[in-house]
């Protein structure tokens, strides 16, 4: 049986951008195994203006190689449309911009393999065996010398709604079940990042054709914009990337905590858009919307007259109130989980005391620090820059050159203009004072 250099487990944008950069690599071969039938990304939030919250030049391969055949200005080109993106002046692809040449990208790499659903992964004295479902329900076998695991994350919802029934909606499925919540008399959407914003501006603008009230729950003091400053930037650099990584866990914790709206904001455009869409609708007349701030979730129930009952908390006055509301729509993000295939290889991957992969600088989590690497599963220990798109290919570019044992593509060390640790001339500037003291 063959054995492949490595085996990439899921083919989200990471790992098709691995795909890509590794496509042209004479002496790596890869196998990649994504459980769907083909690629699709975040299909239910394919809202028809959305945008990406990076630029164009934030795609599979460019920030590792610029010159790339699979680049995003080569799709268009490809495609006929590189001058309308031109004259478009905007640096920001559409979402379905942006799935369509994803699609393309992974239509013209060899080595994927849809239709295939991991079941298990083992390992004997030397490869890892991995047990797959194909498309006809066959088992496949696999053997690769190392993984990369890019499965992705998970639809949250929160404990306080663990079996409450009914049809509450994550926004993950948003878009298929958008005509069935038009039908209620109430629709509530909780959470106020950029999925509860676009939820919020599209359910408000045919708010006059259907009827129902529309209420947007957060329990943020506020419906926080995305920072997006130059130097607010730099957070995704490696310098950054580093310092965060180095940090005790508690700390790292700590400052996700605090970091929320760097990363998991609103655009700024989308604000002012909902903005203006209610003062709009507000010239005839009142508009059956609210939005309610500083509101916490604190539990729900779903009844059998066909409608929810959500206990709220004012976080400020701490006072409860309900809601009843007919439709749901849960704007509460998404979890990295562990794949029920990994069972056979816990002894062979270390862990951090919360049960989290202990991710290296490397990303690497097996104790070699050379066989199992992580895509988008190490927010915990480097940081917000492990879910930006503009940081995959840096990323890709690192796990590459260790699976190929050399320099394939330059990996940049520092690129920003702060300092985010004490500058080494400062350490023993500090260390000679107290020398001499």
């Amino acid at each position: 049986m063959k054995i492949h250099d490595f085996a990439a487990i899921g083919l989200g944008p990471f790992n098709l951008g691995l795909a890509c950069l590794t496509e042209d690599v004479d002496d790596l071969d890869g196998v990649f195994l994504e459980s769907q039938a083909d690629f699709s990304w975040h299909p239910g939030m394919m809202l028809p203006d959305a945008t990406l919250q990076v630029p164009f030049m934030a795609d599979l391969v460019t920030m590792a190689d610029p010159a790339s055949r699979f680049s995003f200005l080569t799709h268009l080109k490809e495609t006929g449309r590189l001058y309308s993106f031109y004259i478009r002046e905007n640096f920001y692809p559409l979402r379905a911009e942006y799935d369509a040449y994803c699609r393309w990208a992974a239509s013209r790499v060899s080595g994927v393999k849809f239709g295939r659903h991991v079941e298990r992964i083992e390992h004997d004295e030397h490869t890892y065996v991995i047990t797959a479902s194909g498309p006809s329900g066959v088992s496949e076998t696999y053997r690769a010398r190392r993984l990369v695991l890019g499965t992705g994350t998970q639809p949250f919802v929160p404990s306080v709604l663990d079996g409450v029934g009914g049809p509450l909606v994550h926004t993950a499925d948003y878009l298929p079940a958008k005509a069935a919540l038009q039908t209620k008399e109430s629709i509530t959407i909780i959470g106020s990042g950029q999925s509860a914003a676009e939820v919020y501006l599209d359910l408000l603008e045919e708010i006059d054709t259907f009827g129902y009230r529309l209420n947007w729950v957060t329990r943020s003091p506020r419906f926080f914009p995305m920072e997006y400053t130059k130097l607010t930037l730099e957070m995704t650099s490696p310098e950054y990337v580093r310092h965060f990584h180095a940090l005790p866990s508690a700390q790292r914790d700590r400052l996700l905590r605090e970091q929320r709206s760097l990363y998991k904001g609103i655009s700024g455009d989308l604000i002012d858009a909902i903005y203006d869409a209610l003062y709009r609708k507000q010239v005839a007349g009142p508009v059956p919307t609210r939005l309610l701030t500083c509101t916490e979730l604190v539990g729900g129930r779903w009844g059998l007259g066909g409608q929810y009952t959500l206990d709220l908390r004012h976080t400020e006055l701490d006072e409860s109130m309900p809601l009843s509301t007919e439709g749901l729509v849960l704007a509460t993000g998404y979890r990295a989980d562990v794949p029920a295939f990994l069972a056979p290889l816990a002894d062979r991957i270390r862990w951090d005391d919360r049960g989290r992969y202990d991710v290296a600088s490397s990303y690497t989590i097996d104790h070699e620090n050379c066989e199992i690497f992580v895509q988008n599963a190490e927010e915990h220990t480097h940081g917000l820059a492990a879910p930006d798109l503009g940081m995959g290919a840096h990323r890709n570019s690192i796990i590459i050159n260790q699976l190929a044992g050399r320099e394939v593509y330059p990996v940049e060390q520092r690129i920003a203009f702060q300092e985010f640790g004490i500058p080494s001339d400062l350490a023993r500037a500090l260390t000679t004072t107290e020398v001499r003291s």
